[in-house]
């Protein structure tokens, strides 16, 4: 049996690793500067996350587009600002899609 050198593999490592990061970071947050226009939502509620901070309750769009900042749709149609996957949507049905 042949011994299989380890710097064969390290490019598809690579690739592997940046498309994992690539895909589960643009899910998991979502900059601080970034809130919703308060206008265009249906509630105003917040909640504090696992990390301690301030998020937007998940909300109607009144002017049926996507609010900034929103990164789930829910199956009832709320749109969630979470910034962790887990528990996105939770109360809402589960996540519809992902944005």
């Amino acid at each position: 049996m042949k011994s299989v050198t380890v710097s064969r593999f390290r490019p598809y490592a690579a690739i592997a690793v940046a498309l994992l990061f690539s895909a589960s970071s643009a899910f998991a947050y979502v900059a601080p500067g970034t809130s919703p226009d308060e206008s265009n939502l249906s509630n105003h509620d917040s909640y504090t996350n696992r990390d301690g901070n301030t998020v937007h309750a998940p909300a109607r769009s009144l002017s049926g587009k996507v609010p900034q900042g929103a990164t789930a749709r829910c199956r009832d149609g709320t749109y969630s600002f979470s910034r962790h996957r887990s528990g996105t949507c939770s109360r809402h049905g589960g996540v519809a899609d992902w944005l």
